[in-house]
């Protein structure tokens, strides 16, 4: 049976630029079964979901529902749930971690706030704190929203799982059906697709020593989808893989094409050609939709400038 994924992977379906663009992640440990829509079609107070959807609007901020791998059957209220922020830019990324009795602490937090990079407003609301164990692995499972989401994404989780990686959880969704299994890292927000077991123990190790694994990456969430591609271009024309050494300081133009201006942290600047196309034959963006043609991030160029000579005092 043909799915998204397949014709996808048949048509070699470039990755990069391809990420959901959030600054800021909120993760709600939700268990039993999600819905296409979790903040309102799962366990949690659809009330709670609507008001967390609405507060978290223009902000920066994506919020998810996760579960740990495995059977999903409905096992009632948790007493204690697992809460998460994350915030995914260069030179401030971090991970803030707490648990929780009481999922509505959520609508006690500045998100504005928290979208700029402030972890103070998390902390306040559930006594969190930084997070002291390995970066988090989330694994989109959602097959409510695509049966490729359940058919690639859960096993991926399970055999995580299963060898013991720490910080594995199920995710609502991360976008990009095709790409399944699709995989974000976190505190750093990259994200995969096509995500292989093996080759996601790589990528955490590589977060864990600060690196950025760029096989199969979809991009920064911190970016916009031309900044996403922009980067990965630069870090593959440089091999740079240090995960904050990079930072996209601005955009200029508009769809179809826009020229990004992506800065290393020793000054160094480049200017990158990002030209949005279409992706053909088409094929569907998601099991059971028409036929489509996605669009694509096509990086043109990339160019460095030459460096502007400091002058020397007499």
């Amino acid at each position: 049976m043909s799915t998204c994924t397949t014709a996808s992977r048949h048509l070699d379906e470039p990755l990069a630029g391809t990420a959901a663009t959030a600054r800021t992640w909120l993760l709600i440990e939700q268990p039993g079964p999600w819905g296409a829509k979790a903040l309102t079609s799962s366990h949690l107070d659809p009330v709670l979901g609507r008001a967390l959807e609405a507060a978290a609007e223009g902000t920066g901020v994506r919020i998810a529902l996760i579960r740990r791998p495995g059977r999903h059957a409905d096992c009632g209220t948790p007493s204690e749930r697992h809460v998460y922020a994350a915030h995914t830019t260069p030179g401030n990324a971090w991970l803030h971690s707490a648990t929780t009795s009481d999922p509505e602490q959520a609508l006690n937090l500045d998100f504005a706030a928290l979208g700029m990079g402030d972890p103070h407003t998390f902390d306040a609301a559930f006594q969190g704190r930084p997070h002291t164990g390995g970066p988090l692995a989330l694994v989109c499972t959602n097959g409510k929203r695509d049966r490729c989401c359940a058919l690639l994404g859960r096993p991926l989780a399970a055999q995580l799982a299963a060898s013991e990686v720490a910080g594995t959880w199920e995710v609502t969704h991360l976008g990009g059906h095709r790409f399944s299994p699709t995989l974000l890292v976190l505190p750093y927000g990259f994200a995969y697709g096509r995500a292989e077991a093996h080759a996601v123990k790589e990528i955490l190790q590589g977060v864990q020593e600060g690196r950025v694994i760029t096989d199969g990456c979809r991009g920064r969430s911190a970016w916009e989808r031309p900044g996403q591609a922009a980067e990965l271009a630069v870090r593959r024309a440089t091999g740079e893989h240090a995960a904050d050494a990079l930072t996209v300081v601005r955009t200029d133009g508009a769809a179809p094409r826009w020229e990004v201006t992506v800065a290393h942290i020793d000054g160094r600047l480049w200017r990158v050609i990002v030209a949005q196309g279409a992706s053909l034959p088409p094929r569907p963006e998601s099991c059971g939709s028409a036929l489509g043609s996605p669009a694509r991030m096509d990086v043109v160029a990339v160019r460095e400038p030459a460096r502007t000579a400091l002058a020397v005092p007499c």
